[in-house]
């Protein structure tokens, strides 16, 4: 089997959709520069899987042309990409030093406190992973946090907290 017909076979592997997907992100560079369009697979696959396995990294790799390295590289060096299953809910709670001055520290200790894990870790319902993260930008707002890597919350102290993770259970039927 030659490497193109390698490479074919293993991003095959990825569902029509995705790779249409993938299809549409390539397009908008040169085709000596397919690249770049890295990041964007990696979302799709997270989009579409949850989480970004080292076989996805693979695929995406085999796809664009690039070594698998490179594409682990971004995958590690991001932090919203999930290199493991997360909960159907990713908490993450900026501990950076304006935040930290703010309580961030305490708020993600709460919320791990609340829901019985760890920092980094799922509840047992797999409904929630709470994890610290780096500066989101929105430091005026401390303590802020980010929701499945899309929506920002500020002044997320204790009480409201509580009612987040209330809100979410009722609306899951998992009221606790």
């Amino acid at each position: 089997m030659s490497l193109n017909e390698s490479t074919k076979a293993r991003a095959s592997t990825l569902n029509a959709s995705t790779l249409e997907r993938f299809s549409k992100e390539v397009a908008k560079y040169p085709a000596e520069q397919r690249q770049s369009a890295v990041m964007a697979c990696l979302a799709i696959v997270q989009q579409e899987q949850g989480w970004v396995s080292a076989e996805a990294e693979a695929q995406v790799a085999d796809y664009l042309g690039m070594p698998a390295i490179a594409v682990r590289e971004v995958t590690t060096f991001y932090n919203m990409y999930n290199q493991q299953p997360v909960g159907k809910y990713k908490l993450n709670v900026c501990t950076n030093l304006p935040c930290q001055l703010r309580d961030g520290q305490k708020a993600l200790e709460h919320l791990c406190r609340s829901l019985g894990i760890e920092d980094g870790g799922t509840s047992a319902d797999g409904l929630f992973t709470v994890a610290k993260c780096e500066c989101l930008g929105a430091c005026a707002d401390a303590p802020v946090m980010l929701v499945n890597d899309r929506q920002m919350l500020s002044y997320m102290e204790p009480a409201k907290l509580d009612e987040l993770i209330g809100l979410i259970r009722a609306e899951e039927g998992k009221v606790a």
